[in-house]
């Protein structure tokens, strides 16, 4: 990407007619204005041109590209995501989570979800003019959560005029259409200045089976990951279980008798195989519409009214395959087909399986946000030569959200369908005995039969493809989410006196915050008796008043070794109604040994706040998928002294598979997991470090390198457990705590081993730990054959350990290079850009690179050709034996080339992963509903888009 280099950049300005600050300039990160851009605190800045030429449909596509960033918290690519956060972007900058990263728009903070995260996905491209990635902690400029860094979406004003613009792309395939459509308009005179602007964008999903990586002729492993050559996955249709035999209907055969068991016959795995891609997204649909408004009134020659106003509606749209009903799974139909229903072959109950493939599951999310920031701002000069600017204001942000969800049954409308049934008079098939009969229909009394034994595609009566039927079963669910951000401030910045090396400047101001959030699924869903997860409302609010003050003292000028030495301090402090208060402090360093080098350095303490659904939120089910450290084929703690004092020695984990047992590590839970909140938590607490040089040699004009090191630590970490860390921690580390922990995570097993129950809450816990080197290199150089800019960035981590409990002689876990379910941990990212402009002709070519990462091994024995080091080990193991498969690195290359028209038009078309560049495939299943990372480019995708300035 065409970035510029990490310098400071300039947010603009106020009031264009105050001419005695039009040389003062806030840079993100602080808050005093100031002349030179330079700073302590390495920032990246995204422009409108950048924006344009990466050929980007999304505010949020390019800040997932920045090298920077982490894996997507929520990924298009998994279609089983669920909760009120689903269908937006949320940036997770240094892959410390995305609620670790602050956004705000023109300094101000972006609404958030009860979870804490911000969904940029709601700022329309056309509003934007630059964003600013402060990649270094700042919290005592900007409150929690700016643990790992800060955007800063810095919108479009002062605008004059009026431009329109088209965009359309689709990938190679012929999928996936993107389309956007945008106008700004905007008058500025003498004293008012006003830019309006609209946009409309959609992005059609894209779905499984067209995909070679998630289609249905690919054999499945684990996590619904394809095997090349493996066995797949049973089809789940009409299955039942009679005296320890799994039985099918011969599908081959038409006209059978269903009731008959001879119509029946044993499950052959080499036949009865499908795969949940054949319905699934594997990119999911959104539509967004917003507006957008600037308006800026100069009430005096020094004092100035400026409001933001934004509108957005966001609908996203995400399928997965019908839902694979067992029936032993829930307890209202634990007692499967009863020996008393019509359709019963056998004469006695038995338990069943039937995937819902005749009403796949379907999300539909919608969320509207409502934004407006009223501001007064001013600026005044007190004696000679020092200035001062102040600014009071209010923001609202408001997001309401609604989640439909379809393709889920009522168990409890299950039980009945599949109870006692027989054949009334009228020849109908009704629920209940003859003389006992149950009203036939759909209402709260009524009941319609179901044979759960005929599967897919056959005729018969009553099967799940009789509309009764799924209108009886099936019923839609609910959940409505609304957040509210409410914030009073005042700041004021200036000059206190001059030192003999310049300014001393300050800024000073305090801030009244309060956010409040819900999130409420139907009653169905938090009674439990439905398919779709359990959960619980979620509810609650804190508020708090925070202060901060800032100083830039310049130390040296001017004179040899120190043509600028400044020292920059500042420090906030925060009082909660929730937890209590805290104070943050930061000191900052630049220093100019000759007029080409820059050093700079940060040292800060930063926090992060419980979130409301930290504190307040209800209880929810999920199948998690886990790996049992005690299972015995695959279980890393399999045989040990403390496996078996829990499970027997031939324990096999109990799996979302037909005959019961896991067929790899990691595989889908069978029963629900329950996770909740802690109302006891505390903030976590942050120290980052950074240190960094500048240089821009005077003998290679328009030549700048930056290289900055950093570090980010962590501590009480807020931690949001995983079933297998739990499990780990408990049979291969040893933490007692972690096997039965009132105030925290607990399990239970049956006298067989198996997992029963399981609940994870939030906890306060251990550390995270990352460091790393950020290395920029820009270039730029006009000559006779055009205008060369080369833009070079890249982030390499040396270090990235995550540790969950308190207990020294514990190691923590390694997590640089690897990667899992929740994403990768990328050693490597880089980017580098080439752009040629001649006349009216640019053309731009881009290079995404990512580096390789491990992940855990299927099996040693049943794929030895998918696992590089099957006796890899690491301390954070304790001596055990973790198989391992290296998978390669990756690089992405895009281009686009566009044209200047004399009708004051540019016309740009382009191709994204322009040679179609597949990674192999990563059956960890990271950010993804398939064997294939979910941050890569899912094939070649080409765009045009033209825009027209009036």
């Amino acid at each position: 990407m065409a970035m510029t280099p990490a310098i400071g950049s300039a947010q603009e300005q106020a009031s264009a007619s105050d001419a005695t600050t039009l040389d003062r300039i806030e840079v993100t990160g602080s808050r005093i204005r100031q002349v030179d851009l330079e700073t302590a605190q390495p920032v990246l800045q995204i422009t409108r041109e950048d924006l344009q030429n990466q050929g980007y449909s999304s505010v949020a596509d390019i800040l997932e590209n920045i090298t920077s960033a982490g894996s997507p918290a929520i990924s298009r690519a998994s279609p089983l995501s669920s909760g009120e956060a689903v269908g937006g972007t949320y940036i997770d900058l240094r892959n410390l989570g995305p609620e670790r990263t602050l956004v705000l728009v023109n300094g101000r903070r972006l609404g958030i979800t009860t979870g804490g995260l911000q969904d940029v996905s709601a700022i329309p491209t056309s509003m934007v003019e630059r964003i600013e990635v402060l990649k270094d902690g700042a919290s005592t400029i900007y409150g929690s959560d700016a643990v790992a860094g800060v955007i800063n979406i810095i919108t479009r004003r002062n605008f004059d005029g009026a431009e329109a613009s088209a965009y359309y792309g689709q990938w190679g395939e012929g999928d996936g259409e993107v389309e956007r459509y945008d106008i700004v308009v905007g008058s500025t005179g003498e004293r008012t200045s006003l830019t309006f602007g609209a946009e409309y964008a959609k992005e059609s999903p894209v779905f499984a089976p067209d995909r070679w990586f998630s289609r249905d002729t690919f054999p499945t492993g684990p996590n619904s990951a394809p095997i090349p050559g493996g066995a797949s996955g049973a089809r789940k249709e009409g299955q039942f279980n009679f005296n320890g035999v799994n039985y099918t209907l011969r599908r081959d055969v038409p006209n059978l008798d269903p009731t008959d068991f001879a119509s029946y016959r044993p499950v052959d795995p080499a036949l009865d195989q499908t795969y949940p891609g054949e319905q699934s997204t594997v990119y999911s649909g959104i539509e967004r519409k917003s507006a957008f408004m600037n308006a800026i009134v100069d009430i005096t020659d020094n004092i100035s009214f400026e409001t933001d106003l934004l509108y957005s509606d966001r609908d996203s749209y995400a399928r997965n395959a019908g839902y694979p009903f067992q029936s032993a799974a829930f307890a209202n139909s634990a007692g499967g087909l009863s020996e008393d229903s019509f359709f019963n072959p056998v004469g006695e109950a038995v338990s069943y399986i039937r995937r819902g493939w005749e009403v796949p599951r379907e999300v539909l999310n919608s969320l509207t946000t409502y934004r407006i920031s009223n501001t007064v701002r001013g600026s005044f000069d007190f004696g000679d030569s020092r200035f001062f600017d102040w600014d009071v204001g209010h923001l609202y942000n408001q997001n309401k959200g609604v989640q439909i969800s379809t393709g889920n049954l009522n168990t409890l409308n299950v039980a009945r369908a599949t109870g006692a049934s027989f054949r009334n008079a009228d020849g109908m098939l009704q629920c209940g005995t003859p003389d006992n009969p149950i009203t036939l229909g759909t209402g709260p009394n009524a009941c319609t039969p179901w044979n759960p034994l005929i599967p897919f595609g056959y005729d018969a009566e009553n099967s799940l493809a009789d509309p009764n039927v799924q209108a009886y079963l099936y019923k839609p669910g609910q959940a409505l989410s609304e957040t509210e951000t409410r914030a009073y401030f005042a700041n004021i910045s200036g000059t206190l006196f001059t030192l003999p090396a310049g300014d001393l400047g300050v800024a000073v101001g305090v801030e009244h915050r309060k956010e409040s959030g819900s999130f409420s699924p139907d009653a169905l869903a938090q009674t439990g008796d439905s398919t779709d997860l359990a959960a619980g409302p979620t509810g609650g609010s804190y508020s708090l008043d925070e202060i901060y003050a800032e100083l830039q003292i310049p130390l040296l000028a001017d004179v040899p070794f120190a043509q600028e030495l400044t020292l920059n301090l500042a420090s906030r402090y925060s009082d909660y109604d929730t937890f209590g208060d805290t104070t943050n402090s930061k000191a900052g360093f630049t220093w100019k040994p000759i007029e080409s080098l820059l050093v700079r350095g940060t040292w800060s303490q930063g926090f992060r706040a419980p979130s409301v659904n930290d504190l307040f939120g209800g209880e929810s089910q999920s199948f998690e998928f886990y790996a049992d450290p005690c299972d015995s084929v695959y279980g890393i703690a399999a045989g040990s002294e403390r496996c078996l004092a829990d499970v027997p020695a031939d324990f096999r984990q109990r799996a979302n598979t037909p005959d019961g047992f896991s067929e790899s590590r990691e595989d889908q839970s069978d029963r629900a997991f329950t996770s909740g909140s802690n109302p006891g938590l505390t903030p976590e607490e942050s120290v980052s470090k950074t240190l960094g040089l500048v240089y821009s040699p005077s003998f290679a004009q328009g030549l700048n390198v930056a290289l900055d090191w950093w570090n980010i630590r962590i501590d009480n970490t807020i931690i949001g457990d995983l079933p297998t860390s739990v499990l780990d921690d408990c049979y291969v580390r040893g933490i007692e705590s972690r096997c039965s922990d009132p105030t925290g995570s607990r399990f239970t097993r049956d006298e067989n081993g198996v997992i029963t129950s399981f609940f994870y809450a939030g906890i306060n816990a251990g550390y995270q730990e990352t460091e790393g080197y950020d290395l920029d290199v820009n270039y730029s150089m006009d000559t006779d054959y055009g205008l060369f800019r080369l833009s070079w960035l890249n982030t390499y981590v040396s270090k990235n350990e995550l540790k969950q409990d308190n207990d020294d002689a514990i190691p923590p876990e390694q997590r640089n290079a690897f990667s899992g379910g929740a994403g990768i941990n990328f050693r490597l990212r880089s980017n580098a850009s080439l752009t040629w402009e001649l006349g009216d002709v640019g053309v731009t070519w881009t290079t995404r690179y990512f580096s390789g990462v491990k992940e855990s091994c299927l099996s040693v024995a049943d794929y030895p050709e998918l696992c590089t080091d099957p006796d890899y080990t690491a301390p954070d193991l304790d001596g055990a034996i973790s198989p391992q498969n290296r998978v390669g690195s990756n690089t992405f290359h895009d281009v686009q080339v566009r044209w200047n028209a004399p009708w004051n038009a540019t016309v740009s078309v382009g191709a994204n992963n322009v040679f179609e560049h597949y990674s192999a495939p990563m059956y960890s299943n990271p950010a993804s509903g398939s064997a294939y990372y979910g941050g890569y480019d899912i094939g070649r995708f080409m765009y045009m888009q033209y825009q027209q300035r009036f």
